[in-house]
C-alpha cells in the first residue's frame, strides 16, 4: 500500500465516491465544452482539497451526504481558479501536460473555468447550509483578491514578506482553511471545534504554497513550470526574498535586476543561484515547518483516530512531497 493510499484509507469510500460524482457533474451538450471537460478530467492533479474535506469531517465525528457534496464542490471551484489563473498568467502547461488555454483558446478556457464556477455554487446551495455557502462566496473574493494582490505586487516589485505572506493567505491558506472548515460543519462539530479545523487549514495552506514556491529553484521539480517561472513572472517569493535582505553588493546588484524586470535566462539562473547560496531555501523550509507544526500542535488537541493519523500524514505529506 502506497503512502498516500494509507492516508486515503480511513475515508476510502467517501474519496471514491467523490471521484465519481466528480466526474459525473461535469458534463454538458455542446461539444467544444464537453471536449474542454474531457481535457480536465484527463489532468486532474492529486485531490488534496477534498481529501481534507473528508479528513475533516471523519475526525470531527463521520462523514455525510453534504460532506460528500462539498469535497465535489471544493474541487470544482479550485479546478476553475486554475484554468483562470493559467489564462492570466499564459501558463502553456500545467502538471506537465498542456493547459486549457493552450490546447484550445483563452475563450474556451475562460468560458469553461465559469461553467465549472457555475457548478460548484449549484452544488454548495445544494447543501442547505447557509454556513457553508457563506464561506464559499467569501472563498471567491479572497481567490481573486489574492490574484490581483500577486500582480499588483509583481508589477510594482514589492520586495517585503509581509506582502508575500498576505498574498499566499488570499491565494492558498483561505482555501485550504475552507476544506477543513467545511469538512467540520458537514460532520456536525461545535463552533469551538470547527474553529480549531478552520485554522489547522490555514497553516497547512501557508506551508503548502511555501513547498510549492520552493520547487520552482529547482530543476527537478517535475510541476509542469519551467524552473524560475515565477521570477520571470515577476513573482519574488520566500527564498529569493530572504536572500535579497541580507545586504551587500551582490544583493543590491540582484535587488536593481528585480526592480528593473530584466529577467533575461542569465539574470534569472544568477537569481535563483543567488536565493540558494545566502540561505533563502533553508529560510523558506524553517518557515514551511514552523506552519506545519503550528497545524500538528493543533490535531493534537483532537481525540485519537485513524482519521486524525491520516490528517496528520496528510499534513507531513504536503512538506515532504517530491512534486
Amino acid at each position: 500500500m502506497t503512502e498516500r493510499n494509507k492516508i486515503e484509507e480511513p475515508v476510502a469510500g467517501e474519496f471514491a465516491r467523490f471521484n465519481e460524482e466528480f466526474e459525473s457533474s461535469l458534463r454538458s451538450e455542446t461539444r467544444l465544452l464537453q471536449a474542454a471537460i474531457d481535457q480536465i478530467l484527463g489532468a486532474t492533479g492529486k485531490h488534496i482539497r477534498p481529501l481534507l474535506v473528508l479528513l475533516s469531517a471523519k475526525v470531527c465525528g463521520a462523514t455525510t451526504e453534504s460532506t460528500i457534496n462539498s469535497a465535489v464542490f471544493l474541487e470544482l471551484l479550485h479546478t476553475a481558479t486554475l484554468i483562470h489563473d493559467d489564462v492570466i498568467d499564459e501558463t502553456k502547461q500545467r502538471r506537465g501536460v498542456p493547459s486549457l488555454n493552450a490546447i484550445f483558446d483563452n475563450r474556451v478556457a475562460i468560458l469553461a473555468g465559469d461553467y465549472i464556477l457555475s457548478t460548484a455554487l449549484i452544488r454548495s446551495i445544494q447543501t442547505g447550509d447557509l454556513r457553508i455557502v457563506g464561506i464559499v462566496s467569501n472563498l471567491g473574493r479572497d481567490l481573486s483578491e489574492g490574484e490581483i494582490k500577486q500582480m499588483e505586487t509583481a508589477d510594482e516589485s514589492i520586495l517585503d514578506e509581509a506582502c508575500y505572506l498576505q498574498v499566499i493567505y488570499k491565494k492558498t491558506a483561505t482555501l485550504l482553511s475552507a476544506c477543513t472548515t467545511i469538512g467540520a460543519i458537514s460532520a456536525g462539530a461545535d463552533d469551538a471545534r470547527i474553529a480549531q479545523m478552520r485554522q489547522f487549514g490555514e497553516f497547512i495552506g501557508y506551508a503548502f504554497q511555501i513547498k510549492d514556491d520552493i520547487f520552482d529553484y529547482f530543476k527537478e521539480s517535475h510541476i509542469g513550470k519551467p524552473t524560475g517561472n515565477d521570477i520571470r513572472e515577476g513573482k519574488v517569493t520566500l527564498p529569493l526574498l530572504f536572500a535579497l535582505q541580507q545586504g551587500g553588493k551582490e544583493a543590491e546588484m540582484y535587488r536593481r535586476i528585480v526592480l528593473s524586470k530584466d529577467f533575461t535566462d542569465e539574470h534569472v539562473n544568477g537569481l535563483i543561484a543567488f536565493a540558494k547560496a545566502n540561505g533563502g531555501i533553508e529560510y523558506a523550509e524553517q518557515r514551511m515547518m514552523d506552519y506545519h507544526d503550528k497545524a500538528i500542535t493543533i490535531l493534537q488537541t483532537l481525540p485519537d483516530s485513524p482519521a486524525k493519523a491520516s490528517i496528520s500524514a496528510l499534513a507531513d505529506y504536503i512538506v515532504y512531497r517530491e512534486k
